[in-house]
């Protein structure tokens, strides 16, 4: 099997859940802390029960100076949200760094702060469009098959950014130019320049670096 068939595999399926450890989230982000003070931070592809994201811009709220943190979650990603229907159902959640204890809440202390969207909670409709809008920097892991829409996004809304996307981004038509023209730079990455995600998916990474529940991708 080559090396990233189950990424490709997953891409045409149109199925994207990998699912970015926090460990690696902290890694990346401490390179631009500087940056956050004073902003508003957009996770939109997030479901604040367990994105690492959410989890770590919450943790840093008050070390990172911020203004306020917004994560929306699609309706498909929520399965630890609302017993009932748990799948039809599509979140925001928005926070101040106000009125919580320290240190990171518990799912039932979330669940009280989350209100329901009335779409599907994909990035590109009209309610996730009107938060990106408030946004300063979107930070998040978006879905890998639609890589080329959610830059444009960005780009058509001239917001600032940190994502995560595969090696082979850097070639799409869509991407290359940003790279090219210095509007869009490549961050620090992951050591050996692959990363482990929490997947379903079988992972064919070599024994000294398999971790199970998780795939290895470049």
């Amino acid at each position: 099997m080559a090396k990233n068939d189950n990424l490709h595999k997953a891409k045409d399926a149109k199925n994207d859940e990998f699912y970015t450890r926090i460990e690696d989230v902290a890694e990346e982000l401490r390179h631009y802390k500087k940056h956050f003070a004073g902003k508003v931070v957009f996770c939109n592809c997030d479901d604040p029960t367990w994105s690492a994201f959410w989890r770590y811009f919450h943790l840093n709220f008050a070390e990172l100076g911020l203004k306020k943190l917004i994560a929306t979650c699609y309706k498909n990603q929520n399965v630890e949200l609302f017993s009932e229907n748990a799948a039809e159902k599509a979140v925001y959640i928005e926070y101040c760094g106000t009125d919580e204890p320290s240190g990171i809440p518990t799912k039932e202390e979330i669940l009280k702060q989350v209100k329901e969207l009335k779409g599907d909670g994909d990035f590109r409709s009209r309610e996730c469009i009107e938060l990106l809008k408030e946004a300063d920097i979107v930070v998040t892991n978006p879905p890998f098959s639609l890589f080329r829409e959610y830059i444009a996004q960005l780009i058509t809304y001239d917001k600032k950014f940190v994502i995560i996307g595969h090696q082979n981004a850097i070639k799409y038509k869509e991407v290359f130019p940003l790279i090219r023209d210095n509007k869009l730079w490549l961050g620090y990455g992951f050591k050996g320049g692959a990363a482990h995600f929490i997947s379903e998916y079988e992972d064919t990474a070599v024994a000294g670096n398999h971790k199970k529940g998780m795939i290895r991708v470049s």
